[in-house]
């Protein structure tokens, strides 16, 4: 299982299951896969299409793992102040606007302005993993303030998602999710001693009810998962997500990819493509490298950012680099966004995966580049190489 914890092997197994989901759409096993994933499982409340099975049950347990890890910078990590969070904080607001206003500017006039949040959200496991292959050697720091700035983006994707793109609740539903919530959160620092597995087994009980409630209520159920993460006890949670990391980054994660890209390519000249498809595609990596890079560069004069050893402008420019990579999040954003016109939701999926794919080719060259750079003025990289962090020392 260790393999598949290593931010690497997420990164690569999402990257093939993107690109074999995209071939084979494009092949005449494509039709076929595409009913599979209209087809329906369950049954009464529980009856969905696999693809919504995906994408709204699966995914809400990498919400989950988002929200523990979120829980814990926010507690005893990297934003567990102001001051800490203000620097990476900057960085990340601007790695919003600065994309999503390029979105509009881009669209201005074609009816399609729903897609903004789709190029603000940066994949956090992508990420990481694109810098632990080619950044040997890096000082550590340039890992944490990505991570910060990657879970404060997280954090923001999850406000969008639960403000625009939510119709109509049902309130009495999610009253009724926030009391499971909260019943599963006092449960959780209960788990102890004999009481471990009688309890463990209510608050699976206590998660799905919860995650239905949220789903029927018209909010989307992935918020559901963040709640959980959020309310649960951090030692328990630790526990949960070290044995839930592996099926995240090998199954679910994967299986979102491969859905999310069985998108058949449009037999269409590039000036017949959607406005959506060409602000996505520019906005994701462009839009990112510029606001992540100004908003970390006005953020290094805080007191915090100057007490912490600026990161250089070239440091700034390839974490920023690394944030236009959009995948998981910037997917389903898109399914959410254009969940009204297939064809449009289909050209945003190309456009996310070569966005993003720009972005990894521009970041991995940075990553590189800076990482050589650091080892020349560095020699001796036992003492800058950048260690693995525990994300929960505690579990």
């Amino acid at each position: 299982m260790s393999i598949i914890r290593s931010e690497r092997t997420a990164a690569g197994l999402l990257l093939g299951a993107a690109a074999l989901g995209l071939l084979l759409a494009n092949t005449p096993v494509g039709p076929a896969l595409v009913d599979l994933q209209h087809s329906h499982l369950g049954a009464g409340p529980f009856d969905l299409s696999v693809g919504h099975w995906i994408s709204d049950g699966l995914l809400a347990i990498f919400f989950f793992i988002v929200a523990v890890e979120l829980k814990h910078e926010l507690v005893v990590g990297e934003l567990n102040s102001v001051q800490k969070a203000i620097h990476p904080a900057i960085a990340a607001v601007a790695g919003v606007v600065v994309p999503a206003g390029l979105y509009l500017a881009l669209t201005a006039g074609s009816g399609l302005p729903q897609g903004w949040p789709i190029p603000t959200a940066t994949d956090i496991a992508f990420a990481l993993g694109v810098l632990a292959v080619f950044g040997r050697g890096l000082p550590n720091r340039l890992r944490v303030f990505l991570l910060a700035l990657a879970v404060l983006d997280d954090l923001i994707a999850i406000l969008i998602i639960a403000v625009f793109f939510t119709t109509d609740p049902n309130l009495l539903e999610l009253l009724l999710a926030a009391v499971t919530i909260a019943l599963f959160g006092v449960l959780s620092g209960m788990l102890r001693g004999r009481m471990r597995w009688p309890l463990g087994v209510l608050m699976v009980l206590l998660a799905v009810l919860a995650w239905w409630l949220v789903y029927d209520s018209g909010v989307h159920a992935t918020i559901a998962g963040v709640a959980l993460g959020l309310v649960m006890a951090r030692q328990p949670a630790g526990r949960v997500t070290h044995v839930l990391e592996p099926w995240s980054n090998g199954v679910i994660l994967p299986l979102f990819a491969f859905s999310a890209a069985l998108v058949v390519i449009p037999q269409v000249s590039p000036s017949e493509l959607s406005p959506a498809f060409w602000g996505i595609l520019v906005a994701l990596p462009v839009g990112k490298l510029i606001g992540i890079t100004l908003g970390g560069w006005l953020g290094s004069f805080t007191k915090r950012g100057a007490e912490r050893g600026r990161i250089s402008v070239f440091g700034l420019i390839t974490v920023a680099a690394l944030g236009g990579i959009g995948f998981t999040v910037s997917l389903l954003m898109n399914e959410l966004a254009f969940a009204g016109s297939e064809e449009v939701r289909a050209e945003g999926t190309l456009a996310v995966l070569l966005g993003s794919a720009v972005a990894i080719v521009v970041s991995g060259f940075l990553v590189s580049a800076l990482a050589r750079r650091n080892r020349r003025q560095h020699p001796h990289p036992q003492a800058h190489a950048q260690p693995h962090v525990d994300a929960h020392p505690d579990s």
